[in-house]
């Protein structure tokens, strides 16, 4: 079964997937080059997101979709078990948001792009003044009365554990005053862990669990991992 699954994403997802990114690039960068940067930064990525997933099988569930409000703006927050990660918040979250992103991705031939186009925001973290200035775009961003997703582990896991959170993501919902977001995600880890780089997946459910929002208080960041963790089953105990 092993051996069909990965000839399948072989011959047939690898090549559809390719395709349908570039597509789905295209139409994001072209479409909010011409039109409304909310929509084509937001519909275009959760087809692309969702078809991923269903071309390659990969059973997703969805819990706490309830906590948050239509209409409201959040910072969410998730931990980041694997490469699938932006295709659960993208897909399955069901909430147009901007991403904070590395800036190394940028240089991804067309992704980079539509991101760039679509008004992600890339951390520059080689200088103060390239995180000054990624503090500025977010808060722009944020003020347009959109929301963000955040990795605050900055990096994929390499052991499936939560690791330490970066202060930034929390220093800018604090300032801005907007609610964090907590996002279990669960699954990830083992259909593709950051060890087997973007080669062939495993066929492993995928569960994404949105958590209260909390204030962004001083305690913020505490808080969050500890939510973020608690929803993992090793540590259900």
């Amino acid at each position: 079964m092993k051996a069909l699954y990965r000839t399948y994403q072989l011959l047939i997802a690898l090549p559809l997937g390719l395709l349908l990114t570039l597509i789905i690039s295209l139409t994001t960068g072209i479409g909010c080059m011409l039109g409304s940067q909310r929509f084509w930064g937001y519909w275009p990525m959760r087809i692309w997101s969702v078809g991923i997933c269903c071309l390659l099988m990969l059973p997703v569930k969805v819990e706490g979709r309830s906590n948050i409000k239509p209409g409201k703006s959040y910072v969410f927050i998730a931990n980041h078990q694997g490469a699938f990660d932006i295709f659960l918040i993208a897909g399955y979250l069901h909430r147009p948001f901007k991403w904070m992103m590395k800036k190394s991705l940028r240089s991804v031939p067309f992704v980079g792009w539509a991101c760039e186009k679509a008004g992600f925001i890339f951390v520059d973290k080689a200088s103060r003044h390239g995180l000054v200035q990624t503090i500025k775009d977010a808060r722009e961003a944020l003020q347009g009365g959109s929301s963000m997703a955040i990795f605050p582990e900055g990096s994929r896991t390499p052991d499936g554990q939560v690791q330490p959170f970066q202060k930034g993501s929390f220093m800018l919902a604090r300032q801005i005053g907007l609610p964090l977001v907590p996002i279990t995600i669960d699954g990830s880890f083992q259909v593709l862990p950051r060890s087997k780089g973007f080669f062939f997946v495993e066929r492993h459910p995928l569960r994404l669990i949105i958590h209260e929002p909390l204030a962004p208080d001083d305690e913020a960041m505490e808080k969050s991992f500890a939510v973020i963790a608690s929803g993992l089953p090793h540590n259900d105990k």
